[in-house]
């Protein structure tokens, strides 16, 4: 009897499954949020006065855990594992932490924090929405450009109006945007802008209702609807593989069972031809 033999990318592949077992991402989802929680606590000075070492350690442990999962990873997926854009986002991420925190690398103490951004990377519900986002920036681009034309408009028109009474406010193109820009968000825009504008001007206030439709309202729900409509879109891809993936392997299954049974017939005609050869 020979002895059987493993083909060489067998423990890639058994790697590969144990390091994306349920138990194994759950852990380090779990760290990752433990570490999320340690970083917040390395700011409060009292906290660090008590638990400092202790938190720094726990917070090196964790980083090596991350290392050591991206290194298992690379192991068993080689150059595969960069092909992945997520795979790149988790070891830049990573990598950061790994740089000197000191001299000029000192700014990049505080991108630590980055590595609560790896939960995207874990979460398949996360990375739908990301991809929804990435999906709609050719559609965003479009609603940015509208919403520049508008601000450009109702900038000059800001300025023409009021900039002689309130040169403050809208003294120029860049103020009546910024300016603009606070009525858009709805913070003190009654109160704080239109108000003041109104008892110089009382017919003002057809100016800022106007803007506030035409931006807030219209070109803020535009904004958002092509992001839900990527969003949906990237569900619906993701469905339709799914079933893709599903349908071809029940195809599979089906070839398998009817090259079986297509076996299982020869047998049966070759048994019914002994037997008939026997009763000759």
């Amino acid at each position: 009897m020979q002895p059987t033999t493993s083909a060489p990318g067998d423990w890639r592949l058994a790697l590969d499954q144990w390091v994306s077992q349920p138990i194994i991402q759950r852990t380090i989802i779990v760290l990752i949020v433990v570490n999320a929680v340690i970083l917040g606590m390395e700011t409060s000075p009292a906290i660090m006065a008590d638990w400092g070492p202790l938190l720094l350690r726990l917070d090196s442990i964790i980083l090596g855990v991350f290392v050591l999962e991206i290194a298992l990873l690379i192991a068993a997926r080689g150059w595969r594992y960069f092909k992945d854009p997520w795979g790149i986002f988790d070891v830049i991420v990573v990598g950061i932490a790994l740089l000197p925190a000191s001299g000029p690398f000192a700014v990049l103490r505080a991108l630590r924090v980055l590595r609560v951004l790896r939960l995207v990377t874990k979460l398949p519900s996360m990375r739908r929405v990301v991809g929804g986002l990435l999906t709609a920036i050719p559609g965003l681009g479009s609603v940015f450009a509208i919403i520049a034309i508008v601000f450009y408009v109702a900038s000059v028109i800001a300025t023409k109006l009021f900039s002689q009474s309130f040169p403050e406010w809208f003294g120029s193109l860049d103020a009546s945007a910024y300016t603009l820009f606070q009525v858009m968000t709805l913070e003190s825009w009654s109160m704080g802008i239109a108000r003041p504008v109104m008892e110089v001007y009382p017919q003002a206030w057809i100016f800022f209702v106007i803007f506030i439709l035409v931006s807030t309202f219209t070109m803020l729900n535009l904004f958002i609807a092509v992001i839900v409509n990527a969003i949906t879109s990237t569900q619906a891809q993701e469905n339709h593989r799914v079933e893709d993936a599903m349908v071809a392997r029940v195809d599979a299954d089906t070839e398998i069972m009817q090259q079986e049974m297509a076996k299982v017939r020869e047998e049966l005609a070759q048994l019914r031809r002994l037997l008939e050869a026997q009763q000759k």
